[in-house]
C-alpha cells in the first residue's frame, strides 16, 4: 500500500520534495495557502501529483501518513495546528531527501555566515575533483537535485526552520559558525529556543563524524556532540585539532598535519572566520593544502553580501542586503574603513540595536537612512547620536544618502531586518539598491 505524503508549501523545497517522493512510489498531495506557479502546477501534473492552491483541505491532509512543512510556514498555522493534534509525523525536505543519499554531507548552520561558508566549501571541493551538490538553503533544492541523480558529497546550507523538523538527519560534516538572536519571532521570544534549534545539526552525529564550531562564541563553547571536535577561533590559540586566526595568518591542525593560510580574497574579520571552517572542512577530506589556498583566493563574494555596486562622484556604494539580522549588520560596519551613510530598516525581528550603536561609533557613521515604516527602535537608539532621515521607498533612501555624502564616503544599504514590508526578498531589496544607485 502507498504511503500517504502532504506537503505543505509549494515553494522550492516543497516542489522538489514532490518530484522525489513521487519517483519512490509515495502517494503525494501537495497543499499551499497562496497560488502555486504555473510552472509548478505543469511539474506536479506531468508526475501526477495531486495539489491545490489558495487553502488547505484538512480532511485529505490530516488522512496523510507523513507531512513535509516548508521551512517558512509557522507552526502556529491553523493547519499545522491541525496536523500537531492528530500526531501525523512532520519532517523537513532536507530530513526527507537525506533519506535518499549515500553522500557524504556538509551541513553549514549559524546566524550568519552560511552561505559564503557553503560556497567556499563548494568551490574547495570542486576544484579538487569532487562530485558535489550545493543546496539547501543556498537556492536549490535538496530533493529535486536527488531526483536527477545522487553525489558523492553534498554541501548544505541549513537554517534553524529546516532543523526543527528532522529526525534522522546525520551529517558526516556539521559546522556550527555562530548563535546571535534572530528569528525569535518563530521562537516564541526565546533565544534558548533558538539555541536548542542550532544545535540538532548535530542531535545524530556519532564518534566517526566531525563537527566544526565556533570556539569563540559562549552558546557553542561547550557544545555536547558524539562527533569528533573542531574547535575554530579568531582570538585564542587552539593547541588540538582545529583552526585558529593569529598574526595575520589561518593555521589549520588535523591529524598531526598543519597547514597555513596567509591570504584571502574576501575582507571583512567574519570572512576570515568562514574561510578558516571551510578549509578546516576541506582538510577533514584530505584535500591538498595548494587547492585549499588558491581556491580561497580565488573566490569571489556573493550577490548582496558586502557587495560593491559602484562609486558615483567619489562616494562608494556597497550593498548588504542579505544583512537580515543586527550581528550580519554589524559585520558590515566592522568591515567600513571610511565614512559612510548608512541605509537600516525594514521589519524587526526583536532586534537590540546596542550592539550596532557602538561598532557604528567607531566607524565613522555619518547618517543614517530609515527605510520603511517600523523604524521606531532604530530612531530611539540612535537618536542624539547621528543624523538620521526618514525613506518611503529605496529610490528616495538612494537618493537622501548620496546626498549626505561627500567625494571618499560610502553608502552602506545593512538593513539589520528583513525585507517583506517594502520587497520580496533581500534579493529584491539588494537589486532595487543597485538599480537605484546606477540610475543616480
Amino acid at each position: 500500500m502507498q504511503e500517504k505524503l502532504s506537503i505543505i508549501g509549494a515553494g522550492i523545497s516543497g516542489v522538489g520534495a514532490a518530484i522525489l517522493a513521487s519517483q519512490h512510489n509515495y502517494n503525494v498531495f501537495v497543499s499551499d495557502s497562496k497560488a502555486i506557479k504555473a510552472s509548478d502546477k505543469s511539474n506536479f501534473n506531468h508526475y501526477n501529483i495531486s495539489w491545490e492552491e489558495n487553502g488547505h483541505t484538512s480532511s485529505k491532509i490530516l488522512s496523510s501518513d507523513l507531512i513535509i512543512k516548508s521551512p517558512g510556514i509557522s507552526d502556529n498555522t491553523d493547519i499545522m495546528i491541525e496536523i500537531y493534534n492528530k500526531n501525523i509525523q512532520i519532517i523537513s525536505e532536507i530530513e526527507f531527501a537525506s533519506r535518499f543519499t549515500s553522500a557524504k554531507i556538509i551541513a553549514i548552520t549559524g546566524t550568519n555566515g552560511k552561505t559564503t561558508t557553503s560556497l567556499l566549501i563548494s568551490k574547495i571541493l570542486e576544484n579538487a575533483g569532487f562530485d558535489v551538490l550545493l543546496a539547501g538553503n543556498i537556492g536549490n533544492s535538496f530533493a529535486y537535485s536527488l531526483s536527477e541523480r545522487d553525489y558523492d558529497y553534498i554541501v548544505l546550507e541549513i537554517s534553524s526552520f529546516q532543523l526543527d523538523n528532522i529526525v534522522d538527519f546525520q551529517p558526516y560534516i556539521s559546522i556550527l559558525l555562530n548563535i546571535t538572536p534572530d528569528h525569535l519571532d518563530r521562537y516564541k521570544g526565546n533565544f534558548s529556543n533558538y539555541i536548542e534549534s542550532k544545535l540538532r545539526i548535530t542531535l545524530n552525529q556519532n564518534s566517526k563524524d566531525y563537527i566544526i564550531y565556533n570556539n569563540d562564541d559562549l552558546s557553542l563553547k561547550s557544545i555536547k556532540t558524539k562527533a569528533r571536535k573542531l574547535p575554530i577561533s579568531l582570538s585564542s590559540n587552539i593547541s588540538s585539532d582545529g583552526g585558529f586566526y593569529s598574526h595575520n595568518q589561518i593555521n589549520i591542525n588535523l591529524n598531526n598535519s598543519k597547514m597555513t593560510i596567509n591570504k584571502i580574497a574576501l575582507k571583512g574579520t567574519h570572512n576570515i572566520f568562514n574561510s578558516m571552517a571551510a578549509a578546516m572542512a576541506a582538510r577533514v577530506f584530505e584535500v591538498s593544502d595548494d587547492v585549499i589556498r588558491e581556491s580561497l583566493i580565488d573566490f569571489e563574494n556573493i550577490e548582496h553580501r558586502l557587495e560593491y555596486v559602484l562609486t558615483v562622484h567619489g562616494v562608494d556604494f556597497i550593498n548588504d542586503s542579505k544583512a537580515t539580522n543586527v550581528n550580519a549588520a554589524w559585520y558590515a560596519i566592522e568591515s567600513m574603513n571610511k565614512p559612510f551613510v548608512w541605509i537600516i530598516g525594514g521589519i524587526d525581528k526583536g532586534n537590540d540595536y546596542t550592539e550596532l550603536i557602538k561598532v557604528a561609533n567607531k566607524k565613522n557613521l555619518k547618517a543614517i537612512i530609515c527605510l520603511g515604516d517600523n523604524n521606531d527602535k532604530i530612531v530611539e537608539a540612535f537618536k542624539n547620536k547621528v543624523v538620521i532621515e526618514q525613506a518611503n521607498d529605496m529610490s528616495e533612501a538612494v537618493i537622501k544618502s548620496y546626498n549626505l555624502s561627500e567625494t571618499g564616503d560610502a553608502v552602506l544599504l545593512s538593513p539589520a531586518c528583513a525585507s517583506f514590508d517594502l520587497f520580496e526578498n533581500f534579493e529584491h531589496r539588494g537589486s532595487e539598491f543597485k538599480k537605484m544607485v546606477r540610475g543616480l
